[in-house]
């Protein structure tokens, strides 16, 4: 199987590293198809996009015709020798902001419909990356069904479909689980051994793995950002808190809750703390309702039972530890 490269940072090209277990859940969808979409969700950065990028050459490699899209970002691949279809890629994302990202989730649909017609008896794949940020989360069912029925209402016989949905936000998952048209499988951060098998390509001095390890908890978009810093700390928890919006009037806000989430974060896990942790879910601070650690379950490893180094407790953890940190760091600033 070919590795695909990737961008972690300005200048820094990696191979596609780890996600094993991941890869062969790919392959195995090749065989027979997915049933239902199946919507994966779990922390910013930790590997969705790299991983949907990987399975398009897959899916390509086993004969699938493959459209892969990332509306945010305006991205697109298109593994097809349908010429009209990539040209029609290319036409929405060269549209003005805002209109450039829904045109390219609704055209993910409507090129595997065309594709259909195209190949009869052929094999397609869907890979959507973050479009119900695009969308709405209002729409974000809806458009859910729209993949189911391409799968149980095709425009055109086929003989296998696959449609992979990837997801940050926790409060997209509890819409989405509202109804029963898709598979939910969370997606942890990286396993240990494949964390060091990416932070070996990073170049130049840099701290011991094993700090590294435990101011991401295996997250490799946070592992890029302490590398665009330098590896300055300070800065990469300044910036998260920023954009998280942890400032001293939140933390003092919840400051009961968040003393003891920072310590464990199965103590959000009741019908008290559950204001808390729909607020620290929205700000894709935690990921919160964490399932059964069964393999069956989950995209690849899942996270241990409990690893309270990272912040990962039994039924809630946070995203990386350096979440926790900028919430820890709130805290003493509003004492």
């Amino acid at each position: 199987m070919k590795k695909v490269k990737l961008l972690l940072a300005p200048g820094l090209e990696v191979e596609f590293a780890d996600r094993d277990r991941a890869l062969q859940q790919v392959q195995e969808w090749s065989e027979r198809g997915t049933r239902f979409p199946i919507v994966v969700f779990g922390p910013e950065g930790c590997g969705k996009t790299a991983w949907l990028k990987q399975a398009a050459g897959i899916l390509r490699e086993k004969g699938y015709e493959v459209v892969y899209v990332d509306p945010m970002h305006r991205e697109y691949l298109v593994h097809t020798d349908v010429k009209e279809v990539a040209e029609q890629f290319a036409k929405a994302a060269a549209e003005a902001v805002g209109m450039a990202e829904l045109k390219l989730a609704s055209l993910a649909i409507d090129a595997v419909k065309e594709l259909l017609k195209a190949w009869r008896r052929k094999n397609v794949a869907v890979l959507v990356d973050e479009a119900f940020q695009a969308i709405g989360l209002e729409r974000a069912a809806a458009y859910v069904k729209s993949l189911l029925n391409l799968i149980e209402y095709p425009p055109e016989s086929y003989e296998k479909i696959v449609a992979i949905v990837a997801t940050s936000e926790g409060v997209s998952r509890r819409e989405i689980g509202r109804h029963l048209w898709a598979e939910l499988a969370p997606m942890w951060n990286m396993s240990r051994e494949g964390f060091e098998r990416l932070y070996e390509q990073i170049p130049g001095p840099k701290p011991d793995v094993e700090e590294a390890w435990k101011l991401t908890g295996g997250n490799p978009r946070l592992l890029a950002q302490l590398y665009r810093a330098k590896w300055d700390v300070e800065t990469v928890v300044a910036q998260l808190a920023k954009a998280k919006g942890i400032t001293a009037g939140f933390a003092a806000k919840w400051r009961r809750w968040l003393e003891e989430a920072v310590e464990d974060p199965d103590a959000l896990w009741s019908a008290e703390g559950e204001e808390l942790a729909s607020e620290l879910e929205a700000r894709n601070l935690i990921v919160y309702n964490l399932h059964d650690r069964s393999e069956k379950l989950w995209i690849d490893q899942p996270p241990p039972q409990k690893d309270p180094e990272l912040g990962i407790g039994k039924h809630a953890a946070w995203q990386t530890p350096l979440h926790r940190e900028a919430v820890r760091r709130a805290l003493a600033e509003a004492r």
